[in-house]
């Protein structure tokens, strides 16, 4: 795995879908320039090339007393999907910063790739799904095993680079994901990767248009059973979190998706430790639950977190 450092570029939001950022961001934003490493994503079924990514690092600052205190527990945070292609070549900052705050303040480091198929790697789209919307209606492949499988591919490089960085605790990693990087977060849990103690989904799932079809996504049935296959797997406690006026999924398909997924667990003969929070509506499109509903989720995944001892 090739890896080398790369100077960071200019950090912009390219879309609310993926990264949307908050108001009060606006004057702070410099407080927060990232180390940007480069790390080498191999060829495999969804790709066929190596291509390389830039991971952006984001260490927390001093303490009072000007010390770092390494290593440091580490977030492996995973973006969203936009659906446009101008839209997924335009991005470059894969995470919120105020989400990156938030786990300062919790004590993590937090990185976060660009995946291949997003930013300057758009040559191929290795999490594409096939489904396509025409008016109303989806049509197409819906291989969200694909989009899953590709987009953690991606994110077990960052996890393989990260594990020989001497300032992360490599005992102390937990993978957090929105929309597309939430799905890609459960399914990559299901692979107890050395050094994970835990898994945060935000609003995930794949093919949703909240233009075509508000509330309901492309063949959520398939969604389902992406979701379901790691709970035969999963030995880590996870956290899924949806907004009730999400409009890429709808209120009642991220609830079934949970029970697919437990119903799973227990069919394997596991007592699955993952729970599953409920959220009001938040805003216009409840799919910014981690970006505008901070209010709602911050007591929840500090409970959490406490509770599992992270």
């Amino acid at each position: 795995m090739h890896v080398k450092k790369i100077s960071p570029p200019l950090l912009l939001v390219t879309c609310c879908f993926v990264a949307a950022t908050v108001s009060s961001q606006s004057g702070s934003q410099k407080e927060l320039n990232p180390e940007v490493v480069s790390v080498t994503v191999n060829a495999s079924p969804y790709s066929s090339a190596d291509i390389t990514i830039p991971v952006h690092v984001f260490k927390p600052p001093l303490s009072q007393d000007g010390q770092n205190k390494e290593p440091w527990p580490v977030v492996i945070f995973s973006h969203g999907r936009s659906g446009s292609v101008a839209s997924r070549a335009a991005q470059k900052n894969p995470v919120n910063f105020e989400i990156v705050r938030y786990w300062h303040n919790r004590g993590y480091a937090v990185v976060a790739a660009i995946r291949p198929g997003y930013g300057d790697s758009t040559l191929e789209d290795p999490e594409d799904h096939g489904a396509r919307w025409s008016g109303g209606t989806c049509t197409g492949r819906a291989d969200f095993n694909k989009t899953a499988g590709a987009a953690s591919y991606a994110v077990k490089a960052v996890h393989s680079w990260l594990i020989t960085q001497t300032w992360a605790d490599k005992n102390r990693l937990l993978l957090v994901g929105q929309s597309v990087g939430g799905l890609a977060t459960v399914y990559a849990c299901g692979q107890n990767w050395p050094g994970v103690m835990g898994c945060i989904n935000f609003a995930g799932g794949a093919g949703g248009n909240p233009d075509a079809s508000p509330g309901k996504s492309c063949r959520p049935d398939r969604l389902g059973e992406v979701f379901s296959n790691p709970a035969k797997t999963t030995l880590v406690p996870g956290l899924w979190l949806y907004s009730a006026n999400d409009k890429f999924w709808g209120e009642q398909a991220p609830k079934v998706w949970f029970k697919s997924f437990t119903d799973t667990a227990n069919a394997a003969g596991k007592t699955p430790s993952v729970e599953f929070f409920a959220a009001p509506a938040v805003g216009e499109n409840g799919h910014s639950l981690q970006s505008m509903g901070g209010r709602f989720w911050n007591p929840v995944v500090n409970e959490w977190l406490d509770k599992n001892g992270f």
